[in-house]
């Protein structure tokens, strides 16, 4: 240890939330600059637009214009968005919708080396806190993560979010029930340092709030009303998972950030099916996977039911996915990150078995409900 010279640093998100959090963008704004284009989702910016007008009017922040982002987060859509003379003008980059969007305005932002805030109008993802973005091909298949760095400032709109389609809530819970169980399994051969074992321990107060409030947040949203659960629920998808990515991947020296249940949904990306249904709600379906091949069968049991109690995915029937489409599901996952990142003990021929176990268990669950 006499050489040991290491540097690093390490930069947690910081937030607002509420229904009228908008009204402190020029405050914590304040040293970055005074104009800003916002690049987001046609939808989310129609949805968003008002209460973010409202919430600089009367300030120094000057909102040079609202850019749709392109429609996924495609290097192409970042690099005509970094071609526009707006954003080029622009001092800050306000990134508005949901994870593709926040994932483009990341890129963006981190090319130009401009200020980045995000307004996400959804409780889908984690994107608009995390340094990390999931670029994919102009076909809509995954490319790539790229590392941009932190946004400076998420402003959470609570009233935003209960007006957002319940779908994707659905889908951020099937999302966010991935965090523990993946950064635990992920990271279970090493010996952690001290900030990857903090998202370590981060990642287990990410499960039992969704189990616990995920239904009645969905009445909620259901009912564009917003409450304690939702807020829970939001911060949950958000926030709690968006600590751990942060403090569990680097570039180069360590990935925990996900593993198996996200090799399920890679690999749904290229079957007949199976590629239209929403990520969150196949990475629901990984999750019974991933705890099937870790022996984990009380927690498998309990989050089945839990599952079934919200509409997401017990088997692969309910994701459109044939067994006999397993083996180029696995030539896909084996491509990327987190397969690369795998512990020990994992091979392609018995996460597959895996699968195909809890394909038969999802089947027998739902057959005795009948």
């Amino acid at each position: 240890m006499e050489n040991y010279n290491v540097n690093y640093s390490v930069h947690l998100p910081s937030y607002s939330i509420g229904p009228d959090c908008y009204n402190e963008v020029p405050y914590v704004t304040r040293f970055f600059g005074k104009t800003a284009v916002v690049l987001g989702g046609e939808t989310a910016m129609e949805k968003a637009k008002p209460a973010l007008l409202k919430g600089v009017e009367g300030s120094d922040v000057e909102l040079l214009g609202f850019l749709p982002y392109g429609g996924d987060s495609t290097y192409e859509n970042g690099d005509a968005l970094i071609a526009n003379p707006l954003v080029q003008k622009a001092d800050m980059i306000f990134a508005m919708g949901g994870g593709r969007a926040c994932d483009t305005g990341k890129y963006v932002a981190d090319k130009l080396d401009k200020p980045l805030f995000t307004f996400p109008t959804v409780a889908s993802n984690c994107a608009s806190v995390t340094a990390i973005s999931v670029i994919y091909n102009t076909d809509g298949s995954f490319r790539e993560y790229y590392y941009p760095k932190l946004t400076n400032h998420c402003f959470i709109n609570s009233a935003v979010i209960a007006d957002s389609p319940e779908q994707l809530l659905w889908a951020g819970i099937g999302d966010a029930l991935s965090k523990e169980c993946e950064a635990i399994f992920s990271s279970k051969d090493d010996t952690l340092a001290h900030t990857p074992l903090m998202g370590r321990q981060v990642s287990r107060v990410c499960t039992d709030p969704l189990v616990q409030y995920g239904k009645e947040a969905l009445t909620s949203i259901r009912n564009k009303t917003a409450s304690f659960a939702l807020d829970q629920v939001t911060l949950d998808i958000i926030v709690s998972t968006g600590i751990v990515s942060n403090m569990m991947t680097t570039v180069n020296d360590y990935y925990y950030n996900s593993t198996l249940a996200h090799c399920v949904y890679y690999g749904s990306t290229v079957t007949e099916h199976g590629h239209h249904h929403l990520h969150g709600e196949v990475v629901s379906l990984g999750v019974l996977c991933l705890l099937e091949h870790a022996g984990q069968f009380e927690e498998e049991d309990r989050l089945m039911q839990f599952n079934d109690s919200i509409g997401l995915p017990v088997c692969f029937d309910d994701v459109e996915i044939q067994e006999s489409e397993f083996d180029k599901m696995a030539d896909k996952f084996m491509q990327t990150t987190e397969w690369a990142h795998m512990p020990q003990g994992v091979t392609r021929e018995n996460f597959l078995e895996s699968m195909r176990r809890e394909n038969a268990k999802g089947r027998a669950f739902k057959a005795a409900k009948t």
